[in-house]
């Protein structure tokens, strides 16, 4: 049954059409191959996230820090194996500035590129009070 507007032959089903899904690009065998989509390209010349600085920061205090407890079981398998106190209180003597050594290197900004600009202008220079006579109230 047709009714106004309704187009001759509408109530047939039609077969679906083709419907092709793309799949991803092949890799090139070129020159210039394209990266993985995990690993983007780092394009700027901005510092590194202040997370990703941090994070490297954690990581070399706890690879400072991670020698502390292999030093005191050495000190002790000094002393049970030679019997001599004197190494192992040399091993422990080193083992005991590894936390200062880690702090300090932990919180140590990264190192300074040399595209950075120096901020000393050369002001020593200068004479920071007047040498002339004032005069004064007595």
């Amino acid at each position: 049954m047709q009714s106004y507007g309704d187009v001759p032959g509408a109530d047939e089903s039609e077969p679906d059409p083709e419907v092709t899904v793309p799949t991803e690009p092949r890799s090139s065998r070129g020159f210039f191959r394209p990266a993985p989509a995990e690993h983007a390209v780092l394009i700027t010349e901005a510092a590194p996230s202040l997370d990703d600085q941090h994070r490297a920061r954690v990581r070399r205090y706890t690879f400072i820090m991670a020698f502390r407890i292999p030093c005191l079981i050495l000190a002790a398998i000094a002393y049970s194996a030679f019997e001599s106190p004197l190494l192992s209180i040399l091993i422990i003597a080193a083992s005991v500035p590894l936390p200062w050594i880690a702090v300090l290197i932990a919180n140590d900004r990264p190192p300074r590129t040399k595209d950075e600009p120096s901020r000393w202008d050369g002001r020593t220079n200068q004479i920071a009070l007047e040498s002339r006579q004032h005069k004064t109230l007595e």
